[in-house]
């Protein structure tokens, strides 16, 4: 998009875009998401960037009627293979925070100064701009939803002292911590150590079509792990989490968005969750986990429009337009699900699976870590070696993989075939444009072919 098309989503207030853009007023200091509803600027005092952080870095602060920093990401960052987009990737998963821009370069194979150039040139903000506006958000969030006491707030953040996280706050958000959390709804503060958790929305652009994939999780839930309960309409999905600082649970509510009066929908909607964690530092991982898991930052509108065309397609698109295609919250665990299906899974876990100090119902155990079957004899010898891969280094499944790469690797492991390493791909790598071997894909459906496949496994039509 120019920037006279970008004007005029903003002038349309069209929520499509929201993540895909911002843009910033000069003479308010303040930058919006384009479906903000305050009275659109004039033009000559409107200014464009990528990405929030960008906007941040050039002195705006965000906007407090539209939250711009709560909007799906950009589902750019889920097709783009290179190095920006598996940056922006890996910064979104806690990268940064946790192992600093020397950690972020190395996993993507540059030297940090690189990295700096790179991302600066395209997205107008370096990997260190990018993790504070991550960050702002996660601390405005704990403030608005927890009444965690601030000092805690600013470390769980991942702020490295609370002067820093003061001062980013009053920056991003004009406004002091104590009064973004003054500032939350009546009754929106809950306690975050008495057991009932985080609450939280996560948003979505579009059309959702959650009944398609909370029957896809349910189908495959791993005893132990997962659970799905509930009616179709009204499920919750549970399940543990191993993250970086320590382990958590997370509930996630089917939710059917009904049309808004006087016809037509809402241009996105969210999913409400919950997450317990053991270490709240843990909380921005947490949620792009369950963001990959659920496929919350995919463009319906850019995918549907594209296998629309497709007068095979056109039909099931109808039918179901937003279909998603879910990914997973551990690589190895998507591995083992492609090569061993639920059931060879729950034994995996009732075996090596890590128990939960706390089990929370038929939550009991987490999903077995690499170094606990790699090597292993009484392992089914693709997963073991798959594994081993995982630990040495060798072969990598993480948010900022090179996708190829990884694929060569993964058919390199013995007894691996080339529709468990497609598959493998999609569901632990988030490739939106992958078909099984085989499959007649035609290029008019690219770079979509993972959610034309989807779309013909839901309706029950076999691929040709």
């Amino acid at each position: 998009m120019d920037e006279d098309s970008r004007y005029e989503a903003v002038r349309s207030r069209d929520g499509r875009f929201d993540g895909a853009f911002f843009f910033a007023v000069e003479t308010t200091g303040i930058y919006c998401r384009p479906s903000c509803p305050a009275v659109t600027p004039k033009r000559r005092n409107v200014r464009f960037y990528p990405t929030a952080a960008a906007a941040q870095r050039s002195g705006f602060r965000a906007c407090r009627r539209c939250r711009p920093d709560a909007v799906p990401g950009s589902a750019e960052w889920n097709v783009r293979a290179d190095v920006v987009g598996r940056a922006v990737r890996l910064i979104a998963d806690g990268v940064v925070d946790r192992e600093g821009v020397a950690g972020l370069a190395a996993r993507l194979g540059y030297s940090a100064r690189q990295v700096q150039r790179q991302l600066t040139a395209e997205l107008g903000a370096g990997p260190v701009a990018l993790a504070r506006a991550q960050r702002a958000h996660t601390a405005r969030l704990l403030l608005r939803t927890t009444d965690l006491p601030v000092t805690e707030i600013a470390f769980a953040a991942g702020f490295a002292s609370v002067r820093q996280f003061n001062d980013t706050v009053r920056e991003v958000y004009a406004a002091t911590p104590t009064e973004v959390r003054r500032a939350a709804p009546r009754g929106g503060a809950r306690r975050a150590a008495d057991g009932t958790g985080i609450p939280l929305r996560l948003a979505h652009r579009g059309p959702y079509q959650a009944a398609a994939v909370f029957d896809q999780l349910a189908r495959e839930a791993v005893p132990g792990v997962e659970e799905v309960t509930g009616r179709p309409g009204a499920r919750t999905y549970r399940r543990t989490l191993r993250l970086p600082y320590g382990t958590g649970t997370a509930a996630v509510a089917e939710r059917t968005r009904a049309p808004r009066a006087g016809g037509g929908t809402r241009p996105g909607g969210w999913l409400d969750a919950r997450l317990r964690l053991t270490d709240p530092r843990d909380l921005t991982t947490a949620v792009q986990r369950l963001r990959r898991l659920f496929d919350l930052d995919a463009d319906p509108y850019a995918v549907d429009e594209r296998l629309s065309a497709d007068p095979r397609l056109a039909p099931l698109v109808g039918a179901r337009p937003g279909l998603r295609a879910p990914g997973s919250v551990d690589p190895l665990e998507a591995a083992a699900r492609v090569l061993l299906g639920p059931a060879g899974c729950g034994c995996l876990v009732e075996e090596y699976g890590k128990t939960l100090d706390v089990p929370d119902g038929a939550l009991t155990r987490l999903f077995p870590e690499p170094a606990a079957l790699a090597g292993r004899t009484d392992v089914p010898a693709p997963l073991s070696a798959l594994a081993a891969a995982l630990v040495d280094g060798t072969l990598r499944l993480d948010p900022g993989a090179d996708r190829d790469e990884a694929q060569r690797e993964l058919l390199a492991l013995p007894g691996m075939d080339a529709a468990g390493a497609a598959l493998i791909r999609v569901r632990a790598l988030g490739d939106p444009d992958v078909t099984p071997p085989g499959v007649q894909a035609p290029d008019a459906w690219r770079p979509w072919r993972t959610y034309a496949v989807q779309h013909l496994h839901v309706a029950g039509e076999p691929p040709r």
